[in-house]
């Protein structure tokens, strides 16, 4: 169960964050900031220079929009801590992206299994202002609120290994656009230069078929040739694929318990 508890929203769209919370947020992002300009996708930097993020005070939602709704039409809206993949696909699906408004603590602040606002911000808003990439995660939503509980578990598989923690060569050089490695400086060197890390191209069977956990660094990454490649994935049958990896079976996980 989560100690945490997202912010309220005043009279004037805003939230009130103390000086510790500002202090945690200049901190992660300017941490981060050093880590990415030669390890980011182009259009997750790109995102990020449309959104002039500060690392002096945390954005407002307001200021999210703006960028977004003028890039791709998408916003973000605030929800609590966690919420389940029918809700969270039924957002989506609205071009609505969910934003836990709380900030870490100190005592956790290299890693958090919750989706706080520094990760959901700073790792996923930058490429919500890329049209391909926007597309896809809309194309998320819209197939999750037509799949029943057991099929959106697969979904949440492609999810996981694209918009959270998905890998793109350019150049002919591997770069990170999954929003759980941008804000996770253990993750972004782990994720692109670590020797036990297994990379992988992409390939949608083996994705629904490969487990994960939430609560460690990945052992598999896949990766995109193109941003391109998710938008042309809104014109496979998805059930079909579904159907398809559920009679392959599951691979056996490279790691123990929690499989997701």
């Amino acid at each position: 169960m989560t100690t945490y508890h997202s912010k309220p929203i005043d009279s004037d769209g805003k939230m009130t964050w103390t000086h510790e919370e500002v202090s945690v947020w200049r901190y992660l992002i300017e941490r981060q900031s050093k880590l990415l300009p030669e390890r980011a996708c182009t259009a997750y930097l790109d995102g990020l220079d449309l959104l002039q993020l500060s690392s002096a005070m945390p954005p407002q939602l307001a200021d999210i929009n703006r960028v977004l709704k003028s890039a791709t039409g998408w916003s973000v809206t605030p929800v609590p801590a966690l919420i389940d993949f029918k809700r969270f696909f039924s957002l989506l699906a609205h071009q609505q992206f969910p934003i836990a408004t709380f900030m870490r603590r100190r005592d956790e602040i290299d890693y958090l299994q919750e989706p706080d606002f520094f990760h959901e911000v700073f790792g996923h808003c930058a490429m919500l202002t890329n049209p391909d990439f926007a597309h896809f995660t809309h194309w998320c939503g819209q197939s999750g609120i037509k799949l029943n509980d057991k099929q959106r578990v697969f979904l949440a598989r492609l999810y996981w290994f694209t918009v959270e923690f998905g890998l793109i060569k350019e150049a002919g050089e591997l770069r990170i656009y999954g929003g759980g490695i941008l804000s996770s400086p253990k993750e972004t060197l782990y994720s692109l230069e670590s020797s036990e890390a297994v990379r992988r191209s992409f390939n949608l069977l083996d994705i629904l078929r490969t487990p994960y956990r939430i609560d460690i660094v990945q052992p598999v990454y896949y990766y995109l040739d193109s941003i391109a490649q998710l938008y042309q994935l809104s014109d496979i049958d998805l059930v079909t694929a579904i159907n398809q990896a559920e009679a392959l079976g599951l691979f056996k996980p490279l790691f123990a318990k929690k499989v997701c």
